[in-house]
């Protein structure tokens, strides 16, 4: 670390400890050229996720966008907010567990589909019909058969708490 004071590059550490929220690192440092001290932070560099569009552009993850989605679909709907921001954390998480720096926005897609066909049916078809813009009720009707014949996928098995 180049010292501020003298700009010699030597220097030890006389104290640590986290500061602010666990994320930030304090270090006390004395140089060893001229003997002042002075103090450092060290955070981890936050690379934010950039969401890959049909298109090929490329726009950073927008938290936001995907809960409005949620949202919009559930519109009027026994869902409540916890259980919308439930499903966004859970995206969130995957996103990052998955990918590092860029993200399909239809693997975006896909896991709101799937979140939300096992939370309500009548938001999954809602966000299903402008996620998929289907053009015609066959492509509607292809979407909905595997739910009217099988009432455990109507679910996906579970139900979660509305």
């Amino acid at each position: 670390m180049k010292c501020p004071f003298c700009k010699k590059n030597s220097d030890k550490v006389i104290d640590s400890r986290t500061a602010g929220d666990g994320h930030v690192v304090r270090r006390r440092r004395e140089c060893l050229g001229c003997g002042r001290r002075f103090t450092t932070y060290e955070r981890i560099e936050d690379i934010p996720v950039r969401v890959v569009k049909k298109d090929s552009r490329r726009v950073p993850f927008d938290r936001k966008k995907v809960l409005n989605g949620v949202i919009k679909a559930c519109e009027k709907r026994p869902v409540s907010v916890e259980a919308m921001e439930k499903i966004v954390d859970t995206i969130e998480r995957e996103i990052h567990s998955l990918f590092d720096r860029e993200v399909p926005s239809k693997f975006i897609g896909e896991m709101v589909m799937k979140e939300l066909r096992v939370l309500d049916q009548v938001a999954y078809v809602r966000f299903a019909s402008v996620y998929r813009a289907f053009r015609d009720v066959n492509e509607f009707y292809d979407e909905l058969k595997p739910m009217l014949e099988n009432p455990r996928a109507r679910s996906g098995g579970k139900m979660r708490d509305k």
